[in-house]
């Protein structure tokens, strides 16, 4: 029985979405995997084919050969030098799962390029050379793919084909990346060696003749079977409020995203940061209303109670733990701006819908992250990562990355250029929400302030709340 579209085109849709990028030392191959990836897998339209034919005769570096990294590496620059600078994403798909590759440079000068294209990956490609082993490199990018939470690692030990497709020497490489994994106490994930060749093709697409002692998945096997399900939290539910939708006087919904978590119509709600409750009367989406939504769905829902909500404020579920609340925050940072960190200067923090005025108090180290060592510093430079605390002007409502990296990621924002001058994992939150405010009272008639000047303190008395987390009582 032949398929219609309609019948392929909503298989599609219910494929499983897997992210992942390339990490690894300069000239590894990352570009050329990606392009023999998308090249073996039949990905690849005709006029994508030709050009590919065409640009590897007139600037390619593999000789009369496809040089398949010219798929990923379209900047002038890249080609000139043969290396990667800017990320470069790729979408395909097979029979199994959609895919959104990252090609991420391997250069420590790109530490942020590599940061952006691994925020939102599911799965990490480490490739190392065979001729090279494990590299300081290597480690480092193993660092930061910790950091980054990604919990699935491929060591993509690469140009097997320049070492006689050795076993010997295979084994060796990946025994030596376990052994220093279990030094570092701060990196965990689930890691699958396999060997490769991604000029000639060998176990990416396509088992390798020329290694029949490697009995395990190919590359493309491992990325369409590996479980990912896990990745998501579906045990607390956290949604942003983005927009409110008022069509008409009968509809008022709450759009956004779900961060983590189910919801089901009829499920009581806490609204933060004023505590007030309802239930879901509906979530509604494009194609209809539906009885339950999880993440990462993106959804409206509307309330039996006509609660005050705009953007930015979070819904939780009544019946689970709440986020962490306050006002002071640890966090891992990457530096990502030009301009150095002043850290008398105020920002923005952006968090989920969010964003509020703060100031980086205190920085506690920056990591040397070719060392793993921590560093005394009162600055940052480019591409730096430190753990730092960070005092915002109103109480933000997050989870521990590691827990949730929807809710523990955010950005710092320059508020005279826009820029985004940081982004940073939250470590933990320190609850003041629950403690008892300072109430400190003032008596404007003492002091000799007239009526003229009691606007102005009023707004000051509101600033100096928000700032310092106590209550000010202002008397005549």
């Amino acid at each position: 029985m032949k398929q219609t579209i309609e019948e392929f085109l909503a298989q599609d849709e219910q494929k499983e979405l897997l992210r992942l990028l390339t990490a690894g030392s300069v000239d590894d191959g990352k570009s050329t995997l990606i392009g023999r990836l998308l090249y073996d897998s039949k990905r690849l339209y005709d006029d994508q084919l030709q050009a590919l034919k065409r640009d590897s005769r007139r600037t390619g570096n593999a000789g009369e050969n496809i040089d398949y990294a010219l798929l990923c590496d379209g900047l002038k620059a890249e080609r000139e030098q043969g290396i990667t600078i800017d990320v470069a994403y790729r979408y395909f798909a097979t029979s199994r799962r959609k895919f959104i590759i990252a090609d991420t440079p391997g250069h420590e000068q790109y530490t942020r390029n590599m940061i952006t294209g691994g925020s939102t990956a599911n799965l990490a490609i480490i490739l190392v050379d065979a001729r090279q082993g494990v590299l300081q490199q290597t480690r480092r990018h193993s660092y930061l793919i910790s950091l980054l939470g990604i919990k699935h690692i491929v060591l993509a030990v690469n140009k097997m084909d320049s070492v006689a497709y050795s076993q010997e020497l295979f084994e060796s490489i990946v025994n030596d990346y376990k052994s220093w994994l279990t030094t570092q106490a701060t990196i965990h994930f689930d890691l699958q060696p396999i060997p490769i060749s991604a000029l000639c093709g060998d176990n990416v697409v396509e088992r390798s003749q020329n290694m029949a002692w490697y009995t395990g998945p190919t590359l493309l096997q491992h990325l369409e079977s590996v479980a990912i399900d896990s990745d998501y939290d579906l045990n607390r539910f956290r949604f942003a409020v983005q927009y409110v939708l008022r069509p008409n006087q009968d509809f008022r919904g709450f759009a956004g995203k779900i961060s983590s978590g189910v919801i089901h119509v009829g499920d009581t709600i806490t609204a933060l940061p004023s505590g007030k409750q309802s239930t879901i009367k509906s979530i509604v989406t494009y194609d209809g209303e539906l009885n339950y939504a999880f993440a990462p769905q993106s959804v409206t829902l509307t309330l039996n109670d006509q609660i005050d909500l705009s953007r930015g404020e979070m819904l939780v579920l009544s019946n689970q733990p709440r986020p962490q609340m306050g006002h002071n925050l640890t966090a891992m940072m990457v530096w990502m701006d030009e301009q150095p960190l002043d850290s008398s200067k105020n920002f923005y923090l952006k968090h989920t819908t969010h964003t509020v005025r703060a100031k980086i108090s205190n920085i506690e180290y920056r990591v040397d992250i070719n060392t793993a060592q921590h560093v005394a510093t009162n600055s940052l430079s480019l591409n730096e990562i430190a753990k730092v605390c960070i005092t915002t002007a109103e109480p933000i409502f997050c989870d521990p990355y590691k827990e949730n990296r929807q809710t523990g990621a955010f950005i710092i924002i320059d508020p005279v250029t826009n820029y985004t001058s940081a982004v940073g994992m939250v470590l933990e939150l320190n609850d003041d929400s629950c403690q008892t405010k300072e109430v400190v009272s003032i008596s404007l008639s003492k002091l000799g302030i007239g009526i003229e000047h009691r606007e102005a303190i009023a707004l000051l008395c509101k600033e100096l709340e928000q700032r310092c987390g106590i209550t000010i009582n202002c008397t005549e």
